[in-house]
């Protein structure tokens, strides 16, 4: 087993960038829509029904206290969540034996809790991540900015819920995390020497 970081972020704070770049600046594997791919070849499902599945926090919200302990027992149950969400959970643990890597996103965090990650959590104000999102929407995309903001809260919504079943403490609490990164009015490739070598200045405390 290598290292590993996880990036957990709020919607539009630009924390799969952060992460995609810390991990060209460290060499590391990365590990965001490639779990979904993995699985979509895995399973023959298409990747748009697996997204569908594994955002769903409708879904997700029914699954039980203890799954981080023992959620591999759900998956011969026939919910199509359950199975797909056991099949994620597997490949993520899997992924982390492979050497050096960052994980974006799917809770990572608290499913490799016990493998000790680095763990960043990712945020900014309201009006950055409103800006984030616009900048990258389609052009057919014809939502308000009301319509967005209320998007981006439901999607942390879910987020949190999925999280805070299977953590030991809740979504986005600073205390949980190695560093919390604002990225408010900042370039995010100019925040990646700085995180990358605050990184490597707590791997080498951990290494003694």
């Amino acid at each position: 087993m290598g290292n590993i970081i996880t990036v957990s972020r709020e919607f539009g704070s630009g924390g799969r960038e952060l992460g995609k770049r810390l991990a060209d600046e460290l060499g590391c594997r990365y590990y965001d829509r490639e779990i979904v791919t993995a699985l979509s070849e895995q399973t023959g499902m298409d990747p748009n029904f697996l997204d569908r599945q594994l955002e769903s926090s409708s879904s997700r919200a029914r699954y039980p206290i203890h799954f981080a302990q023992s959620f591999s027992q759900f998956a011969a149950v026939s919910d199509t969540a359950m199975h797909i969400l056991s099949l994620e959970t597997k490949l993520i643990r899997e992924l982390a034996e492979q050497g050096d890597c960052i994980f974006v996103g799917r809770a990572a965090d608290a499913l490799l809790e016990e493998k000790d990650p680095f763990k960043l959590f990712v945020y900014a104000d309201e009006a950055s991540k409103l800006a984030r999102c616009r900048a990258r929407a389609s052009e057919s995309e014809k939502l308000t900015d009301r319509e967005m903001l209320r998007q981006m809260k439901r999607i942390d919504r879910s987020r949190a819920e999925f999280h805070d079943i299977i953590a030991t403490h809740p979504w986005g609490e600073r205390q949980a995390y190695h560093l919390c990164v604002n990225t408010t009015g900042v370039s995010i490739r100019d925040l990646i020497p700085a995180v990358a070598e605050y990184y490597r200045l707590w791997r080498r405390s951990r290494e003694g």
